[in-house]
């Protein structure tokens, strides 16, 4: 749908009027819409509040500033200035365009008397707080708007007006109202989905199901690891009991290795009091759950849809496989895991 926008031109009249025209002309070259003084030349209390209706109205305003500070109100505010400030107290997206040096204007276009001239220097200061652009003949304003207000465009995208042939129809209205409210409820569906176990896992082993984990650890006789042997041996451990000892890793993401790791502290936890009494006072270490062991439980938990391969892009030094938790598996680590009140 193609927008227009509307675009305020502030200025003095008289003393800018071929500024004023290039300024026009860039604008209806960007098909933007201009308004401003041209509507009302002759600026009063009585079309003050046309005025104001117009600026909010505009999705953008341009102020420019030559040598004048232009007429006045009962305040001895202009309404070049009264216009800018009251754009700013509707936050409109605004640039200014300053002369960039008045003094060496023709002295028709200038203020002649001190205080006019320190009203149009305050003003000149107000404008510079806000993004401006320093013009010196109407040919340069004129680019430089063009290319001043496809930035401000970009930076701040309006609302525009569109033709109203473009603008959709009530039935059509309504049908993307129903197709919205559809998808808000298909996206609750989902997300409740996504905290619950996946359909077809009834029949897999999981929770309290016990799973015997083949793991290896080195003995040695002494402290100075001078006679090592490998052995191996097996452990029954819940589904859910490695879950809980993995699952923190995976609240952003961890990598295989890591997971392993938890995975024989785990093991090393649960078995190093019977082989004690196995091997007595030898130094027991470095346990490892074997890698087929290891695969399987992730394979199983992947299939229980407690945890997903990670898809972050990485670094090409990167060769780490990464698991990371879904959001059911974080529902279920929430319940494992969750101190209960006593």
């Amino acid at each position: 749908m193609e927008k227009r926008y509307q675009v305020f031109v502030s200025s003095t009249y008289e003393d800018l009027h071929e500024e004023r025209q290039e300024v026009m002309h860039a604008l209806l070259e960007l098909d933007c819409i201009p308004a401003g003084m041209e509507l009302f030349p002759a600026a009063n209390e009585d079309q003050w509040t046309l005025i104001k209706n117009v600026i909010d109205d505009c999705d953008y305003y341009i102020v420019i500033v030559g040598g004048r500070y232009g007429s006045v109100d009962a305040e001895g505010m202009s309404y070049t200035e009264k216009e800018y400030r009251y754009a700013l107290k509707r936050e409109k997206p605004v640039i200014g365009f300053l002369h960039k040096d008045p003094e060496e204007l023709p002295a028709k276009k200038t203020e002649k008397s001190e205080k006019n001239k320190k009203k149009l220097e305050s003003f000149r200061s107000l404008v510079t707080e806000k993004m401006c652009q320093f013009w010196e003949a109407p040919a340069d304003l004129g680019s430089k708007v063009s290319r001043s207000l496809i930035k401000l465009t970009k930076q701040h995208p309006a609302t525009g007006w569109v033709r109203a042939d473009e603008l959709p129809s009530e039935d059509t209205k309504e049908d993307l109202l129903r197709l919205r409210k559809r998808v808000e409820e298909l996206e609750g569906q989902l997300a409740e989905a996504q905290t619950q176990a996946p359909t077809g896992t009834e029949d897999l082993s999981q929770g309290d199901d016990g799973f015997q984990v083949l793991f290896s650890f080195t003995k040695s006789s002494d402290q100075w690891d001078l006679d090592n042997e490998e052995h191996t041996a097996r452990h029954t451990v819940s589904w859910n009991d490695m879950f809980y000892a993995v699952s923190p890793r995976m609240m952003n993401e961890a990598t295989e290795e890591q997971i392993r790791s938890d995975l024989c502290e785990l093991v090393r936890s649960r078995t190093m009091k019977g082989l004690r009494k196995q091997f007595g006072k030898a130094q027991l270490k470095s346990f490892r759950v074997t890698s087929d062991t290891f695969r399987t439980i992730l394979v199983q938990l992947k299939a229980l849809g407690l945890i997903t391969k990670s898809v972050r892009q990485r670094s090409v030094k990167d060769k780490n496989t990464y698991w990371k938790l879904t959001p059911y598996g974080d529902t279920t680590m929430t319940r494992l895991r969750a101190i209960r009140r006593k």
